[in-house]
């Protein structure tokens, strides 16, 4: 499973997990629910600041969303800080490259 499939089966399984539909998480995020249904059919993929805010809504830290199924419930509290730690600087570091890269 990739990065993308992850993500969507995390985002359904945390959703429904709250009992949550599409028009709902749609609400909480100021989004249109066909935005999060074509994010779940993998028609789009959404932007890191809207990850953020699907998270939030979702009451869930933005790692989570990438971690496999089978890591969200074997990974201590301690080791999910430390691999949020690695996400985020690796990302950082990413961005930064990009944005050099293309001038901005």
């Amino acid at each position: 499973m990739d990065l993308q499939d992850t993500f969507i089966s995390n985002l359904k399984r945390f959703r429904k997990e709250q009992n949550m539909t599409q028009e709902k998480l749609a609400e909480l995020c100021k989004t249109d629910t066909s935005y999060i249904g074509q994010i779940e059919t993998k028609k789009r993929f959404p932007s890191l600041s809207f990850v953020e805010r699907i998270a939030a809504s979702l009451k869930v830290e933005p790692y989570r969303l990438y971690m496999p199924q089978d890591s969200n419930s074997s990974v201590s509290a301690e080791e999910l800080k430390l691999i949020e730690s690695e996400i985020l600087r690796t990302l950082k570091t990413d961005i930064k490259k990009i944005v050099k890269k293309h001038g901005l």
